[in-house]
């Protein structure tokens, strides 16, 4: 069973949580695991994993998609969720900073790059003096994008700065750039207002750009600390459900299904 939640808030969540709960009190409690997820590329993985791989390991997988990155996290805490797939540790590890949260990691899955996009030009070092580029405005997606710019030299960056740089921690910019935070689920829809915009992976699938041959600029998957993980509540790691979901997404075949499914634009853990 896959069902689909438009989340933008606490509506939404209510939404999540009255459909995620038919059954029972709290998610799972008929044995099924319910995991959250945005739509593209962690909805699609799950649902290849419920289509052709679930069955045959004994695992009962319910999908719920979500379209932001904190109902996701909310849900799982508050127990409409067993589990989610969308995000990478160092965000995590943010939302439990910031909101008193106790969700880990279980396993790492996938990278999916963050890229820069531009309408006007194919060299992130041909943006225009002045240009306006968006970014995303949650903190360390905000800084890894940031970070993306300094690695190609269009900006410098405070030394020391890192997942959670912000413009403040700009120390050069010779092009005169003007930052511009924003929604990342908006940024895809504001490129024709702006001259480039680093975007993540989810949103640009779902726009319908392709990070490998549209971006102007992706990231490296060498070193790269986001590779998005399948999370949990603390001392839920165990759950022989989870576990096996956990292998699932780290089997041969989800990795074949990603390289050829997403040819490049998502990469499976391992890959690079």
């Amino acid at each position: 069973m896959r069902t689909r939640v438009i989340s933008a808030g606490a509506g939404a969540l209510a939404l999540a949580l009255g459909l995620t709960a038919c059954g029972g009190d709290s998610a799972g409690a008929d044995g099924t695991l319910v995991v959250g997820a945005t739509p593209t590329p962690a909805g699609e993985v799950l649902t290849y994993i419920q289509k052709h791989l679930a069955k045959k390991a004994g695992l009962d997988l319910r999908i719920t998609e979500f379209t932001d990155y904190n109902t996701p996290n909310t849900a799982l805490q508050e127990g409409s969720l067993d589990a989610n797939l969308y995000q990478h540790t160092p965000y995590l590890e943010n939302f439990n900073k910031a909101r008193n949260t106790d969700l880990v990691p279980v396993t790492e899955v996938y990278l999916p790059p963050m890229g820069v996009y531009a309408k006007k030009t194919d060299d992130v070092s041909r943006l225009r003096s002045g240009a306006t580029v968006g970014v995303p405005n949650d903190t360390t997606n905000e800084g890894r994008a940031l970070q993306l710019l300094a690695s190609r030299g269009v900006i410098g960056l405070k030394k020391g700065a890192g997942s959670e740089a912000t413009p403040e921690d700009i120390t050069s910019n010779p092009k005169k750039l003007t930052v511009k935070p924003l929604d990342p689920a908006q940024l895809p829809r504001s490129l024709d207002d702006l001259d480039a915009a680093v975007i993540n992976n989810n949103y640009a699938l779902d726009a319908g750009l392709s990070p490998k041959k549209d971006a102007i600029l992706l990231e490296s998957p060498k070193g790269n600390p986001y590779n998005n993980v399948l999370a949990v509540k603390k001392g839920d790691k165990d759950d022989p459900r989870v576990k096996k979901l956990a292998g699932l997404l780290t089997s041969p075949e989800v990795k074949k299904f990603i390289e050829e499914k997403y040819e490049g634009s998502v990469l499976p853990v391992g890959a690079g």
